[in-house]
């Protein structure tokens, strides 16, 4: 049981940072500083909401998302560890990893000396992580709150032994048509689709969206620009620390699939990804550490 009151003494900052129960009793940390707000949770260690003074939210959530132990939270930006995608030789292990569906310790918050708003969270192996993954780590998700968002997460290998892992930061941001909206920066990339059979190089200067699209660019390093007419405004994705951009989107078969999401909601988001995974697993020798970055801003 997450003690709020015990929170709230030890992380809120008057005026600026505060922890307040959902309607679903998850706890969630509320920023406000002068440049944006935004709402992380601590289950998943995910931030579901960053929207600038008088702007539209950068991320998107799923008004029908399940907030509820066990599963994941659509939107925003989950956390895949210590895998991407379905377990590489169990598929009865949690698709994505257990990074997700997991609560995360609160354990820093302040402001930098740019006036934005620090918060590091943090998940240990425990009994529960290593039901599902037998090694010894820390995991910290670090996020930087200012006229910039950004998202890291760092991985400690805390184990005697080397690990592997993949990983993603599922960035889901939002647009107000997707047919209506481009992405730049992935033009003469190779890419394969989610099967990790087929490869292609992508032609067009910038990537349109009118169908479902589930692509793992390889060998990139960023910034792309996702561009929404309808909404005006322009934002710059960049990423450290991978090489793996996935761009993905359920189109409408997939969607009506989904029990998280309305029927058409697809229209209103894309996801794009910072990943390692695929030629890009991270490998970790005993006491090496990774960082793995994505940060979103709005074009001027």
């Amino acid at each position: 049981m997450i003690d709020l009151n015990n929170l709230n003494a030890q992380f809120s900052i008057p005026g600026s940072l505060s922890l307040i129960e959902l309607d679903n009793q998850f706890v969630a940390i509320n920023v406000t500083n002068r440049f944006a707000d935004a709402q992380i949770c601590l289950y998943g260690a995910q931030i579901i909401s960053y929207t600038l003074k008088n702007k539209v939210d950068i991320l998107w959530l799923s008004p029908t998302s399940f907030f509820k132990e066990g599963k994941a939270i659509r939107g925003g930006i989950p956390v895949c560890f210590p895998w991407f995608g379905p377990h590489p030789s169990d598929q009865t292990k949690p698709q994505h990893g257990f990074g997700r569906i997991l609560n995360w310790e609160l354990f820093e918050t302040r402001i930098t000396t740019e006036n934005e708003t620090e918060i590091k969270l943090r998940l240990e192996s425990s009994a529960i992580t290593k039901s599902y993954w037998p090694f010894d780590f820390l995991a910290e998700m670090i996020f930087v709150i200012g006229k910039t968002v950004t998202a890291t997460l760092r991985v400690t290998n805390q184990s005697d032994l080397p690990f592997d892992y993949s990983c993603a930061l599922h960035t889901y941001l939002k647009v107000k048509q997707i047919r209506d909206s481009s992405i730049e920066g992935l033009q003469s990339i190779n890419y394969q689709d989610d099967s990790g059979k087929l490869l292609n190089q992508q032609k067009e200067e910038n990537l349109r969206i009118d169908q479902e699209v589930d692509r793992n660019y390889l060998y990139t390093a960023g910034p792309y620009i996702l561009t929404d007419p309808n909404l005006n405004r322009s934002i710059r994705i960049h990423k450290t620390g991978s090489h793996v951009t996935t761009v993905w989107n359920p189109g409408p078969d997939k969607c009506k699939a989904l029990k998280d999401m309305p029927d058409d909601d697809y229209q209103n988001f894309v996801c794009i990804e910072a990943v390692n995974a695929l030629n890009d697993i991270v490998s970790l020798e005993p006491g090496e550490v990774h960082e793995t970055s994505t940060a979103l801003e709005l074009e001027d």
